[in-house]
C-alpha cells in the first residue's frame, strides 16, 4: 500500500480541530515533503521522524514520501504530527497493517530514539476524540491530563514501536491521579481580621458573581481579603472543571493536576501587557483573562495598570468571551470570570484617613483615579471602602470561617439556577422581571438615581446585586434593606471626586 491516512488534531485556541495526515509514497528521488500549511517546528519533524524511524529498527523508505496535513487552509504548529506521520509512513510502506489505526487519534510529539514525548493541550484533543467517537494515543506524559476527559477513550504509547498494535496499548488508571492527589489548603476567610463591611460585601459578590473593587490605604487587608474569595465559593461542576483545566492546558505553566475542581486565582503584575491579559501570539494562547475563566482574577493596585490594558477588559466583563485574531487565523477563548481590583484612593495612598497624613491636593487625587475609565468602573458591581483597622479590631476573635460563608453562598447560588439566572448575562426585559420592584422600591432606587447621577448600566448591576442580597436572606421579593444594602455598595458613585460622573 503507497497510501496510507492517520487522525490526529491541531490546537486553535481551545479548539482541537481534526487533522488528517495523509502519506503517500511514489518512486522517484528520496524525499519527505511536508504540505498542508506547516510552520516550522512541523516542517522539522522531518529530521525527527527519520532518526526515530531508523532508530527504532524500522526501514525508511528511500522512496519519494508526500506528507499532507489536511485541511490545508488550518494552521499547523508545534511537534504534536510527529507520531502520526511515522505511523503513516510505516503504514504507507507496508510494515504495521494500516487498518488497526482507524478507530485512533494519534497525538505526540516524538524523540529521535522515537520515545514519545509530552505536548501542550492534550485535553482538549482527548475531549475530540472522544466526541468523534474515536481513542487517542498520546504520550505517557500526559496520561493525567487526558484522561480527565475519560480514561477508556485514551491510549499511552510510551515508544513508537507500542503503536504497531494499539489495540494492545494500554489505558490510564482508571480514576485520574488529580482526582485523589492532596489538594492544597485555601485561604480561609478566619484570618481576616475587622472589615466587617468588605466581608460581607466579599460574601455578595460571591454569591451572585459580582465584580468588586476594594478602596483603601495601604494595610487595610485589600489583597487578604481578595485571596479569600476561592475560598467560599463552591467547587467546580465536572463541566466547568474540564474547561478550566482545558484552557490551563495551553498556558506556558500547563494544568496542575492538583488544582482539579478548584476556581483558578490570577493575580497579574500592574506591568502585564495588553496581550498578557487577552492572550495572543503566532499561535494563539489564553491570557490571564481566560485562565480566569469561571474563576477569579484579581487586579492590585489597578490605577497603576497602562489605561490600554484595562480597557482590554472591558468587552469579556459583558460578552463573557475573548477573541484573538492573527493574519493567519482566528481564536476564541471563553473568559466567564469574576474580578476583583483593589485601589488606593489617592498617590499616597491615605486619602481621607483619620490621621490626616495625606498631602494630596483634590486635583492630584482627582487625576490619579481618572487612570481608571468610568465605564470600567461603572462595570464593577460593588464599590468598597475600606478603613484603617484599629488595633481593637485586630485584637477582636477571628471572625466566621469560609466553611460556613461557603454555605450560604452555595445555598444563595442554588436558588440562583433554579431560577434560570446563574452565571447568565440577563438582558434589560429578564432583569426587570427576575428583580422585580414595589412601588416603595421603586421610589428608593429614583431617589438614588437623581442623587448619585447613576447611570443604566449602575442601576442595572444594582438591582442584580440587590436579587443577590434577597437571595442570602432567603427572601422572596427584594425589599427596603436588600436595595438599601445593595445602593451602599456603589462608594464610587457617591463620591465627588469618582471618575466617569
Amino acid at each position: 500500500m503507497s497510501l496510507a491516512v492517520i487522525h490526529s488534531r491541531a490546537q486553535l485556541g481551545v479548539q482541537a480541530l481534526p487533522v488528517s495526515v495523509e502519506v503517500h509514497i511514489a518512486n522517484g528521488l528520496p524525499s519527505l515533503t511536508i504540505v498542508g500549511l506547516p510552520e516550522t517546528a512541523v516542517r522539522e519533524s522531518r529530521e525527527r521522524v527519520r532518526s526515530a524511524l531508523v532508530n527504532s529498527g524500522y526501514d525508511f523508505p528511500a522512496r519519494r514520501i508526500t506528507v499532507n496535513l489536511a485541511p490545508a487552509d488550518l494552521p499547523k504548529q508545534g511537534g504534536r504530527y510527529d507520531l502520526a506521520i511515522a505511523l503513516g509512513i510505516l503504514a504507507a510502506s507496508g510494515q504495521i497493517p494500516a487498518e488497526s489505526l482507524d478507530d485512533y487519534e494519534f497525538v505526540a510529539e516524538l524523540a529521535l530514539s522515537g520515545t514519545t514525548r509530552a505536548v501542550r493541550g492534550i485535553l482538549p484533543s482527548a475531549l475530540g476524540a472522544q466526541a468523534s467517537r474515536r481513542r487517542l494515543v498520546c504520550a505517557r506524559a500526559n496520561a493525567a491530563e487526558a484522561a480527565l476527559a475519560d480514561p477508556l477513550s485514551v491510549r499511552l504509547a510510551g515508544h513508537l514501536h507500542d503503536c504497531a498494535q494499539p489495540d494492545a496499548l494500554q489505558a490510564p488508571p482508571g480514576a485520574p491521579a488529580c482526582h485523589d492527589a492532596a489538594q492544597p489548603a485555601l485561604a480561609d476567610l478566619r484570618d481576616v481580621r475587622g472589615q466587617q463591611h468588605a466581608r460581607r460585601a466579599l460574601e455578595v459578590a460571591a454569591a451572585g458573581g459580582h465584580h468588586l473593587l476594594f478602596i483603601g490605604p495601604p494595610g487595610t487587608g485589600k489583597t487578604l481579603l481578595a485571596s479569600r474569595l476561592p475560598g467560599i465559593l463552591p467547587p467546580l461542576s465536572h463541566r466547568e472543571a474540564l474547561e478550566t483545566a482545558a484552557l490551563a492546558s495551553l498556558g506556558r505553566a500547563g494544568f496542575d493536576t492538583t488544582s482539579w475542581r478548584q476556581r483558578p486565582f490570577r493575580n497579574p503584575h500592574h506591568t502585564a501587557s495588553a496581550a498578557a491579559l487577552a492572550g495572543g501570539g503566532g499561535n494563539p494562547r489564553p491570557g490571564e483573562i481566560s485562565l480566569a475563566h469561571n474563576g477569579v482574577l484579581f487586579l492590585d493596585e489597578l490605577p497603576e495598570f497602562k489605561r490600554q490594558v484595562l480597557e482590554v477588559l472591558r468587552e469579556p466583563l459583558e460578552s463573557g468571551r475573548v477573541s484573538v485574531s492573527r493574519a493567519a487565523c482566528q481564536a476564541e477563548f471563553p473568559a466567564r470570570f469574576q474580578l476583583i481590583a483593589a485601589m488606593n484612593p489617592c498617590p499616597c495612598g491615605y486619602y481621607g484617613d483619620s490621621n490626616g497624613r495625606c498631602r494630596c491636593t483634590p486635583e492630584q487625587v482627582a487625576r490619579y483615579r481618572r487612570r481608571v475609565s468610568g465605564p470600567l468602573l461603572d462595570r464593577l458591581d460593588l464599590h468598597i471602602e475600606m478603613p484603617r483597622i484599629t488595633w481593637q479590631a485586630l485584637q477582636a476573635p477571628p471572625g466566621e470561617d469560609s466553611a460556613g460563608v461557603r454555605e450560604r453562598v452555595s445555598r444563595a447560588r442554588g436558588v440562583q439556577q433554579r431560577r434560570g439566572d446563574l452565571n447568565a448575562r440577563l438582558t434589560q426585559q429578564q432583569t426587570d422581571s427576575i428583580c422585580h420592584l414595589h412601588s416603595r422600591e421603586q421610589r428608593l432606587l429614583e431617589k438614588a438615581v437623581g442623587r448619585f447621577a447613576l447611570s443604566p448600566r449602575a442601576v442595572h448591576r444594582i438591582l442584580k446585586v440587590a436579587r443577590t442580597v434577597a437571595d442570602l436572606a432567603g427572601a422572596e421579593h427584594i425589599g427596603p434593606r436588600h436595595l438599601q444594602e445593595a445602593i451602599g455598595y456603589r462608594a464610587l458613585d457617591k463620591c465627588t471626586g469618582a471618575p466617569g460622573h
